[in-house]
């Protein structure tokens, strides 16, 4: 790979993180507040592709200006193995990944965590809580001001072994790599067919009954179903509250 094919490489992959921040993209991959230094990245990229490009047409250029435009003599070329960097980009270009799911989280252990406080509630009815909000309300807080509210949240579906549904959340501290589930155990009305991966709107009612995550042990709350609705898969399917 020479001069010329890294300064391509740069650029293109400065594109494709620009395109990735400008759209919804970059929501696969990280958080919603590292958007500005995506961006940054993406400029940087491109402006060191250029620069790269600059430098190298300039110094072919003196390079056969000394040897009286008898060319430019012998280029060292890179290893064929630096090829292998374009397949990153070809991947982030060409292929979108989707949101980790059921999969990932019945087989990670809940990351619910006790938090520090706990903001306001909203005055509407019903309450539009995060899983993660309503897990650590319910558990931490024992619910004592969700008692008496409707609450609706939204989530994905997964199912464990014994075929037991739960609301699902993915919850990220940066990226997509290190997303750990939050869970919510569901009773009540559950609709008689779900398939996990598929959203739903959840409302219900508080409930103390909890249980326990079969991979680490960590609590997980119920929440006593009244109504479940399919939904779309949110623009952002991970849930950032959780260290907010």
């Amino acid at each position: 790979m020479n001069r010329q094919a890294q300064a391509a490489v740069l650029f293109l992959t400065g594109a494709a993180l620009l395109h990735a921040g400008f759209t919804d993209l970059y929501l696969r991959y990280v958080k919603a507040g590292l958007q500005p230094l995506l961006l940054l990245s993406g400029a940087v990229l491109i402006a060191t592709s250029l620069a790269t490009a600059w430098y190298e047409w300039r110094g072919r250029r003196a390079t056969a200006a000394a040897a009286g435009g008898e060319g430019a003599g012998h280029v060292h070329r890179e290893p064929r193995i630096s090829w292998l960097l374009v397949l990153p980009l070809l991947a982030l270009i060409l292929v979108a990944p989707p949101a980790l799911g059921s999969y990932s989280a019945m087989r990670t252990g809940t990351a619910l965590q006790q938090p520090y406080g706990y903001n306001a509630l909203p005055a509407e009815d019903p309450l539009p809580l995060t899983v993660v909000d309503y897990a650590t309300r319910a558990v931490y807080d024992h619910g004592r001001h969700l008692t008496g509210h409707r609450i609706k949240v939204t989530g994905f579906v997964a199912l464990d072994r014994t075929g037991a549904p739960y609301l699902v959340r993915m919850a990220l501290n940066c990226c997509a790599a290190d997303a750990q589930p939050v869970k919510i155990a569901l009773t009540g009305k559950i609709p008689p067919v779900l398939q996990p991966d598929k959203w739903l709107e959840v409302t219900g009612t508080y409930t103390a009954k909890e249980t326990r995550d079969p991979v680490n042990n960590g609590p997980i709350p119920y929440l006593r179903v009244t109504s479940a609705t399919p939904v779309p898969v949110p623009k952002d399917p991970y849930d950032e509250s959780w260290n907010n």
